[in-house]
């Protein structure tokens, strides 16, 4: 599979109360623009698989507040506050409008957007997440699981869990997607990764929200998530009015990474649709 290539693009500081955030910016030329958003212990290079059939549109690619090379010494980030800062992000590079896509806890930020800041919203690309808020059960496990993370460090963490990111029938180990993979997650700082566990468990329900959504939205599920289920997905785009799902056949919870050319087909087709 063919990279794109753009080793001279130098990432970008900013600013944004008080913190520092660390973003990159591609075809700055180009009139529509994409803000992509990266889930958890990602960054923004998550997206490299997407630039070059993005090549007509200018992106915004952030590394959220807890990752990358953006600061991440916090007790908890929430949704909320990630959605606030990326709105501000986009008022200190002069852009009103952007075309959202985000993955896992990236759909939950961009669904959080939508909700504070709908005038600012072209479409909503949500893949492999959900709207919905933690269940007392599910809250309890976010909890230990931070502090799981907290005790073992995010290398050990990844060593026992990078299996349910990826469909390891597919993804083979020696792969350059797999290798990519593990390093966006080994080297997330831990204090980012167990703070925004934190702040992700008391999210708020967006599920009965995304029932008045008219922004064209089109949702993308991996046929083999192991963190959100086909059903489940089919189930929220049903309630959508302005929306599809398109399933990605063999794909874990990652379809970007996984099979780049089949979600890229997906998402330009959507652009090309209204």
């Amino acid at each position: 599979m063919r990279q794109f290539s753009h080793k001279g693009n130098k990432m970008k500081k900013v600013i944004i109360r008080g913190i520092s955030w660390s973003y990159e910016e591609l075809n700055p030329n180009k009139k529509e623009i994409i803000l992509l958003v990266h889930g958890h212990p990602f960054n923004h290079t998550m997206w490299k698989y997407q630039y070059e059939a993005l090549s007509n549109f200018r992106l915004i690619l952030p590394d959220l507040k807890g990752y990358g090379k953006t600061d991440y010494k916090f007790e908890k980030i929430y949704i909320e506050e990630q959605a606030l800062d990326l709105a501000l992000l986009l008022d200190k590079l002069q852009i009103e409008k952007v075309h959202l896509v985000g993955l896992s806890m990236g759909g939950q930020i961009i669904v959080e957007f939508q909700r504070l800041f709908p005038h600012r919203v072209k479409s909503l690309v949500i893949c492999a997440s959900l709207p919905s808020a933690e269940t007392e059960e599910s809250y309890n496990s976010r909890l230990k699981l931070a502090e799981t993370m907290m005790d073992v460090g995010m290398l050990e963490y990844t060593k026992s869990d990078i299996h349910k990111y990826v469909n390891l029938g597919k993804i083979k180990k020696e792969s350059e997607v797999f290798r990519h993979l593990f390093k966006m997650m080994s080297e997330t700082k831990i204090e980012g990764a167990v703070a925004s566990h934190r702040g992700r468990a008391e999210r708020r329900d967006n599920s009965t929200y995304v029932k008045n959504i008219a922004t064209p939205t089109l949702m993308i599920a991996g046929e083999k998530d192991y963190f959100f289920s086909v059903d489940r997905m089919k189930r929220i785009a049903d309630g959508i009015p302005n929306s599809q799902l398109e399933v990605i056949k063999e794909s874990g919870h990652l379809p970007n990474m996984e099979n780049p050319t089949i979600f890229n087909q997906l998402i330009l087709k959507f652009y090309s649709s209204f």
